[in-house]
């Protein structure tokens, strides 16, 4: 009998190619994609629905608000705030892509990192999608030019931030689970902030980050029941 490769303990029953064997139907139930990286184009899987979204959303909230004290801790609002740019503009883009992969978010940040560096050298034509999120920096960093983010900071910022999104995605070469995680947790927790930029990425106007960034003070996610009275900015 083929043990679940999770488990170890039920019998394996479905081909799971996240994790190279038979997994048992409860653990993928349970687990998928909320602790397995599971391929966009699984079977078994169904990324896009709202309880999908809201599960790894809500497991999402948890390693953002660790890895936004780690940012408020590095540079304070500024360096908290390249990040929630990086969540704004990536919302705005793909919150309703259903063939998305974190692979074009990695591949933005890693092309920004790259612009920011001193010895910065032309490489091919970048990725639609990191095309934008550089515009969208270039037009952020001229709106905050009184608090620009210094670039040294900016780049360590790139750097954790690289990390962190390959670290939630996981392992799978097609994985969408930092972008299901993102849009279910903006939708769950935020609706109204997502309503909001669902509207202007349609426009195509700029985006303004700090709309739903934590406090430095109590680096939290805010949401119903927190006791905080939490308003975005328009």
């Amino acid at each position: 009998m083929s043990k679940c490769v999770y488990c170890r303990q039920r019998k394996g029953k479905r081909a799971c190619p996240a994790l190279g064997g038979l997994i048992c139907s409860q653990c993928c139930g349970e687990h998928r994609m909320v602790r397995i990286a599971c391929p966009s184009d699984c079977v078994y899987l169904d990324s896009n629905s709202e309880y999908q979204q809201k599960r790894v959303g809500d497991r999402f909230a948890q390693d953002r608000r660790d890895f936004y004290k780690e940012l408020f801790e590095l540079g304070g609002e500024k360096a908290a705030g390249l990040f929630n740019l990086i969540e704004v503009v990536t919302f705005s883009y793909f919150h309703n892509r259903r063939d998305a992969q974190d692979g074009e978010v990695i591949a933005a940040i890693q092309t920004l990192r790259r612009t920011l560096s001193p010895l910065h050298i032309p490489a091919a034509p970048a990725p639609v999608f990191a095309e934008h999120l550089k515009k969208e920096y270039e037009a952020f960093t001229k709106q905050q030019a009184q608090q620009a983010i210094d670039q040294q900071t900016a780049t360590e910022v790139l750097d954790r931030a690289l990390k962190f999104v390959t670290g939630f995605s996981g392992q799978g070469l097609q994985s969408n689970r930092f972008l299901t995680g993102l849009i279910g947790y903006i939708k769950t927790h935020h609706p109204e902030v997502a309503e909001h930029l669902a509207k202007q990425g349609e426009e195509g106007r700029i985006v303004l980050p700090g709309q739903f960034m934590p406090s430095p003070a109590e680096p939290h996610v805010h949401g119903p029941g927190c006791g905080h009275n939490h308003q975005h900015r328009h």
